[in-house]
C-alpha cells in the first residue's frame, strides 16, 4: 500500500491540519469557554476585560502544566481571536509566552501548532520577536516561519525566513534532521519572492554535495539524493527508518549514480503500480509499505520541480539560458550534444535539467503500467501530465532535450489514442509540440484532431476537462498557424459541445473565444449553433443516456421522465437531424431544427437547459460584436434574413425567446448601420414581415426594430436605388397595419398592439411622407385620427392612461411637425453634411426636444403657419 502523508509534513500549511487533530476545528461546533467546563457567550461577544482575565490564566498553564489543561485553553483561545474580524489585543506576557512555548524543544505537537495559529491570527502584531534562528529543529522552524511569512514582510520576513532555511539545507548530513517540513516553506518563500532563491546558493542544482563531490560543498542534495537507485542484480529494498551510504550503479549516468539508497532495519521491496518489483530507480509512482525520508522528500520535491526550474535563472524566472545552444536547433551538432550530455561533466544548473529529464522519462515509463489500485491509476495521470511540463520546461530552456524527447512523447501520443482515462495529457502533450513542433519539423496534426474532435465528442460532461480545453485554446491563439486555426475554427461545433454542458463557468471563456473562431466562412452555421444551444444541450442529455457506460448514465438528470425523447433520439427518421446537432465539424450548411425542438420539448425544463438559456444573449452579444468588425455586404444579408427567420424559431425554453430576441432586434439594427442599403436590398422580404400582424405580438422588439430602420434608412440618402414607388409600397403596408392593431379591440386571437409598436410606426409612416409629399395629407389625417382616438374613452380598452398619453404626444409632435414639410425633411432625413457633426445626436439637440420645440412654435405662433 501506499502510505499517507502525515499532517505535519504539510510545512506552512500543517498548522491547521494538527489543529484540527487536536479538536480545534476551524468552524466551531460547541461554545467556546474560558475555563473547562463552563458554558460562554459566542467567542467574538468576550469583552477585553474578560479576555484579558483568561489570558493570565493561560500564563499559568504555559509556565506550571503543559498538559491537557493548556491544550484546551489554547484551543479556546485561537476561537476567541479567529472569531473576530478585528485584531485582539493579548496580553504581552500572553504573547512572549505564546513565542517560548512555540520554540520549546520539550513542547508538546499540539501545543506547538496552536501556539503557532493563534500567532497568525494575530497577524501583523508588532510585539513578535520571534525568529527561525530559535527554533530547535525543522518542523518547529516550519510553524515560526508560517506565522513570519503571516506578518507580510513589513520587516524583510521573507527575505530572512529563506536565508536562514538555505543555511540550514547547506549544513544538513545525510543523517541530519528531516528537511520535509522546511520544503513546503521554501516553495512559499519563492513564490512570495522569486528573487531570493538567486539571492540564496544554488543548492537545488549542487545534487552530488554527499556522494559525488562535483557539487559546491555549500549545496545540498534533495531531488536526486532521495531518488533511490538500484543494482541490476539486487531488487530496491527499504525500511521504516534509517539511512547508509549509497551504492555504486554502473547502469545509469554519471548524473543519477549513487542515487539508491540502502536502508538498515526489516526490509521489504519498493514496487511498481502493477505490482512487479522495481527495477529501477525510486520515484513518486513507487509503492511500499514505507518510505524512508528521502523517498518522501523525493514525492515532495518532484511537486515543487517545476517551479523550481523557471525560478533557478539568474536573470529571473522563466528565463532561457544565454548559452541555451537555441542557434543549433535542427542540426546534427544539437543531436551530437544531446547524446553526449549524460557522460561530460555538467555545470549545476545542467546537471540538474538532466536529473529532472531522467526522472520524467521514468514516470513515462511507469505511466504504461496498469495499475492494481484506482488510487494509483490517478496518481499516474496527474504524475504524466507534470511530466510532460518539465520535459516541456527543460526544452525551452535548453534544446538539446528536444531531441531526446520527441521520440518519447511521439509513442506516448498513440498510447494515449487507445488510453480511455488519459485525456488530461492531450493537453500538456499538444503544449508540447505546439511549443516544439515547428523547431523540430515534426507534424503534429494528430494530437490537435485528438484534443479537438474526440476530447470534446467523449468527455464534454468533464467539467476541468472543458475548462482546460478551452483556456488552451484561447491561450495559444498567437501561436496557432492558419493551418491550426482552421482546425480550430472547423471544429467549432464541437468545443460548443463543452459550453451547451458546462455554460456558467465557460461564459467568460468562450466570449474571448468567439472572436477567433468566427469568419465569413462559418458564421452563418455558427449562428444557428448558437440560437440552438439549448436544444443542443437536451441532445448530449439524452446521448448520455443512451451511453452504454455506468459512469456517463449517472450524468443523467433522474428526475425528468421523458421516454418519447428518448425514442425520438433512437428513431432512424430523427437520425440526420440528431447527427447534425451532434456533429463534430462545421458541415457548411444548417439544417431547420424545428421539428427536433418539437421532440425536445419535454426536456425544456431541465436545469442544465435552462441555464445554457442564460448564456446565450452574452454568447449573441460577442458574436456579432465581432462579425460587425469583417462583415462585407453579402454576409451582412445573410445574417439579416437569418435574423428574421430565426427570431420566431427558437427552443422554447422558459423567458428564452424573450431575451433572444432583444438580442437580435438590437443587432438587427447595428446590422443596417454598417449596411443602411440592407432596407433597400431586403425590401420584399421586409414588407412580407412586416405585413403580418402575428409578428407584432411573437416578436415585438424584432418587429419594432424592423420598422424603425425602414423609416431611417429607406431613403435616396442612404442608398440612390430607393425610388418613390418603393417608399409609396412600405408607406401602404405599415398604414394598413397600424390602421388595423388601432381600430380592432383586443381578444385572444389578437392581443392588445404594444404602444411602442404603435409609435414607432406613426412616427415611420411620418418619415416616408417627409420623402414623398404627396403622402403628407394621408399622415396627417391618420394622426389626426390617432390622436382623437387616444383622447377618446375607447382607448381605455386598449392602453392605459399613460400608454394612451404618449400616443397622444407623439402624434401631436409628429403632426405638428408636418406642417412644415421642409422642417420636417430635414429632422427626418438629414443631409450628411448635418449628419457628420452629429447635430441631431446631440443631448441638447436630440429629435424629441427639436419636435417639442417646434410643437410650442406652432401653438403659439400659429401666424407663422404657411397658407
Amino acid at each position: 500500500m501506499r502510505p499517507r502523508k502525515s499532517l505535519e509534513s504539510c510545512g506552512t500549511g500543517a498548522g491547521l491540519g494538527v489543529l484540527a487533530a487536536a479538536g480545534c476545528s476551524r468552524r466551531p461546533r460547541r461554545a467556546c469557554s474560558t475555563r473547562p467546563g463552563a458554558g460562554l457567550a459566542r467567542p467574538k461577544e468576550i469583552q477585553d476585560e474578560e479576555l484579558q482575565g483568561f489570558c493570565s490564566r493561560i500564563i499559568k498553564l504555559l509556565r506550571e502544566d503543559l498538559g491537557p489543561a493548556a491544550v484546551d485553553a489554547l484551543q479556546r483561545l485561537f476561537l476567541i481571536v479567529w472569531a473576530t474580524k478585528y485584531p485582539r489585543r493579548l496580553d504581552k506576557t500572553c504573547v512572549d509566552l505564546l513565542q517560548a512555548t512555540l520554540c520549546l524543544p520539550t513542547c508538546p505537537e499540539q501545543l506547538q501548532v496552536l501556539c503557532a495559529a493563534i500567532l497568525r491570527e494575530m497577524s501583523p502584531s508588532d510585539s513578535l520577536t520571534l525568529s527561525c534562528d530559535r527554533a530547535p529543529n525543522t518542523r518547529q522552524m516550519s510553524l515560526v516561519a508560517s506565522v513570519l511569512l503571516a506578518q507580510g514582510d513589513r520587516r524583510q520576513e521573507v527575505r530572512s525566513v529563506g536565508q536562514r532555511i538555505f543555511t540550514v539545507l547547506e549544513s544538513r548530513q545525510p543523517e541530519g534532521p528531516s528537511l520535509r517540513h522546511l520544503l513546503p516553506v521554501l516553495s512559499k518563500v519563492v513564490g512570495l519572492a522569486p528573487g531570493t532563491l538567486q539571492e540564496g546558493p544554488c543548492f537545488l542544482s549542487h545534487f552530488h554535495q554527499h556522494h559525488e563531490g562535483l557539487g559546491s560543498p555549500k549545496c545540498l542534495t534533495v531531488f536526486l539524493n532521495g531518488t533511490p537507485h538500484h543494482r541490476p542484480d539486487r531488487p530496491p529494498q527499504q525500511a521504516a527508518c534509517g539511512l547508509a551510504p549509497p551504492c555504486q550503479c554502473p547502469a545509469r549516468a554519471p548524473a543519477l549514480r549513487g542515487l539508491f539508497l540502502h536502508t538498515q532495519g526489516p526490509a521489504g521491496p519498493i514496487t511498481e503500480v502493477d505490482g512487479a518489483v522495481a527495477s529501477d530507480f525510486f520515484t513518486v509512482l513507487s509503492t511500499g509499505q514505507h518510505f524512508t525520508e528521502d523517498q518522501w522528500l523525493n514525492v515532495q520535491a518532484f511537486s515543487m520541480l517545476r517551479a523550481w526550474l523557471l525560478h533557478k535563472s539568474p536573470e529571473g524566472p522563466s528565463t532561457l539560458d544565454t548559452d541555451d545552444k537555441s542557434e543549433l536547433e535542427g542540426s546534427t551538432l544539437s543531436v551530437l550534444s544531446a547524446a553526449s550530455t549524460a557522460t561530460r561533466l555538467l555545470p549545476p544548473r545542467e546537471r540538474l535539467r538532466e536529473a529532472a529529464f531522467e526522472y520524467c522519462q521514468r514516470l513515462i515509463e511507469q505511466s504504461n503500467r496498469r495499475a492494481l489500485r484506482k488510487g494509483d491509476a490517478d496518481l499516474q495521470k496527474a504524475c504524466l501530465v507534470e511530466a510532460i511540463l518539465i520535459l516541456d520546461v527543460l526544452c525551452r530552456q535548453d534544446p538539446s532535450f528536444l531531441y531526446r524527447t520527441l521520440s518519447c512523447l511521439k509513442a506516448l501520443h498513440t498510447r494515449l489514442g487507445t488510453d480511455p482515462g488519459s485525456e488530461r495529457a492531450v493537453l500538456p502533450l499538444a503544449q508540447f509540440f505546439l511549443n516544439h513542433g515547428e523547431a523540430a519539423a515534426v507534424g503534429s496534426e494528430a494530437i490537435y484532431q485528438h484534443l479537438l474532435t474526440r476530447l470534446p465528442s467523449e468527455h464534454f460532461h468533464n467539467p476541468m476537462l472543458a475548462f482546460e480545453v478551452i483556456r488552451f485554446c484561447r491561450d495559444n491563439l498567437p501561436l496557432f498557424d492558419l493551418h491550426l486555426l482552421g482546425i480550430l475554427k472547423s471544429s467549432f461545433p464541437n468545443l460548443f459541445k463543452f459550453l451547451a454542458w458546462n455554460s456558467p463557468p465557460l461564459t467568460s471563456e468562450f466570449v474571448g473565444l468567439l472572436p477567433a473562431l468566427v469568419d465569413a466562412g462559418t458564421a452563418v452555421e455558427m449562428l444557428h449553433t448558437l440560437l440552438d444551444l439549448p436544444c443542443l444541450t437536451a441532445a448530449l442529455h439524452l446521448q448520455l443516456r443512451s451511453s452504454s457506460s455506468p459512469s456517463e448514465r449517472l450524468l443523467w438528470d433522474a428526475s425528468l421522465r421523458t421516454p418519447s425523447c428518448l425514442e425520438a433520439f433512437r428513431d432512424p427518421q430523427c437520425q440526420g437531424l440528431f447527427q447534425h446537432l451532434l456533429r463534430t465539424k462545421a458541415s457548411g450548411s444548417a439544417e431547420r431544427l424545428t421539428l427536433l425542438h418539437q421532440l425536445l420539448q419535454p426536456m425544456a425544463s431541465c436545469a442544465r437547459v435552462a441555464q445554457c438559456a442564460e448564456a446565450v444573449p452574452a454568447l449573441l452579444q460577442a458574436f456579432f460584436s465581432a462579425v460587425i468588425q469583417f462583415a462585407g455586404r453579402a454576409l451582412t444579408t445573410q445574417l439579416a434574413l437569418l435574423l428574421l427567420e430565426r427570431s420566431d424559431s427558437l427552443y422554447q425554453v422558459p423567458q428564452y425567446e424573450a431575451r433572444v430576441q432583444r438580442v437580435l432586434s438590437s443587432q438587427f439594427l447595428a446590422l443596417c448601420q454598417r449596411n443602411p442599403s440592407l432596407v433597400v436590398e431586403l425590401a420584399r422580404e421586409l414588407l412580407d414581415f412586416v405585413g403580418s400582424v402575428s409578428n407584432i405580438h411573437s416578436r415585438a422588439g424584432v418587429f419594432t426594430s424592423v420598422v424603425w430602420a425602414i423609416g431611417e434608412y429607406l431613403s435616396v440618402t442612404c442608398d440612390r436605388r430607393c425610388t418613390v414607388e418603393q417608399i409609396n409600397k412600405f408607406f401602404e403596408a405599415l398604414e394598413a397595419l397600424l390602421f388595423e392593431v388601432t381600430q380592432s379591440r383586443p381578444s385572444a386571437d389578437q392581443p392588445r398592439c404594444p404602444p411602442q409598436v404603435v409609435t414607432v410606426l406613426m412616427t415611420t409612416l411620418t418619415k416616408l411622407a417627409s420623402r414623398s409629399q404627396d403622402l403628407i395629407p394621408r399622415v396627417s389625417l391618420f394622426l389626426s385620427k390617432m390622436r382623437t382616438l387616444a383622447q377618446g374613452p375607447a382607448s381605455s380598452s386598449t392602453h392605459s392612461e399613460e400608454d394612451a398619453e404618449a400616443i397622444r404626444i407623439r402624434a401631436t409632435e409628429l403632426l405638428n411637425l408636418l406642417k412644415m414639410p421642409s422642417v420636417a425633411q430635414f429632422v427626418f432625413t438629414p443631409s450628411a453634411e448635418v449628419c457628420h457633426p452629429r447635430y441631431h445626436r446631440d443631448t441638447n439637440m436630440s429629435l424629441p426636444l427639436a419636435l417639442r420645440m417646434v410643437s410650442r412654435l406652432v401653438e403659439k405662433e400659429s401666424s407663422l403657419l404657411p397658407g
